[in-house]
């Protein structure tokens, strides 16, 4: 069952269907299209990542360098955005400003990963300006850097635990004392990591119990979608857009 709403960002009925970087099963990830993709299927929740340019502009981008997906070189902290904008992924497609993405999808909620610390501020800056704070849930790796952005932002900044606060909640779950960020809405965990079981009954009733969420990536199969489901997760983030929406279809609970 879907935990009480701790954020306006959580107000949706059910679980959460997440489209992980917009859908990347297309080779399009993080790209305008993909993302209209996503939300023609009928996604009001996208997963992406931003990355800062050497002239402070806000890319929404996964990794750190260009080289992989896109026809530029260069670490994109290294790049002022003029050189940036040339890039394309898969050879046709321009990298999009964090911006144009609040702009152009108004009915869309974001969960955001700050890939770099130098992130920090430039989005923080931009969700004040665009008054944007019901629509984003910040995340990251490092839960240092989590922390900094709710000390900055306060309540109104939803946010989900770093790697630090899911394994203490994973401790938890067995029994174990550890310590708790209060202020987080969301554990967005892996189902497992380095072969340890991370999502289980016992996980989701401890994060339930503290009147977290638990959001699963990065779910492709059907089977999965649906085991997770049946253990009561709130959201799954995917790169199969049409197989998590089949299944959510399947067991009545697509929105």
């Amino acid at each position: 069952m879907t935990t009480r709403i701790r954020h306006p960002y959580l107000d949706h009925p059910g679980p959460i269907a997440f489209a992980h970087r917009g859908g990347d099963a297309d080779g399009l990830e993080n790209t305008l299209p993909q993302f209209r993709r996503a939300v023609a299927a009928g996604y009001r929740y996208i997963e992406t990542d931003v990355h800062t340019t050497a002239d402070g502009r806000l890319v929404a981008f996964h990794d750190a360098t260009l080289d992989r997906v896109t026809d530029g070189s260069g670490r994109i902290a290294d790049l002022p955005w003029r050189e940036v904008s040339h890039a394309r992924v898969a050879g046709t497609e321009p990298l999009p400003l964090f911006e144009e993405l609040l702009e152009t999808f108004p009915e869309v909620r974001w969960n955001v990963d700050l890939k770099a610390e130098s992130a920090l501020h430039p989005f923080l800056d931009l969700i004040e300006r665009a008054d944007a704070w019901d629509r984003v849930c910040a995340g990251s790796f490092s839960e240092a850097r989590v922390v900094r952005a709710q000390r900055l932002a306060g309540p109104r900044l939803a946010t989900s635990y770093g790697t630090r606060g899911v394994l203490n909640l994973r401790l938890r779950s067995w029994g174990v004392p550890a310590a708790l960020r209060s202020s987080a809405v969301a554990a967005q965990v892996p189902e497992t990591q380095s072969g340890i079981q991370v999502v289980d009954r016992r996980f989701v009733r401890a994060a339930h119990a503290r009147g977290l969420q638990v959001h699963v990536w990065t779910i492709n199969e059907a089977e999965r979608m649906h085991r997770l489901l049946d253990l009561g997760v709130d959201g799954i983030m995917t790169d199969h857009i049409d197989t998590l929406r089949a299944v959510m279809e399947e067991r009545g609970v697509w929105v």
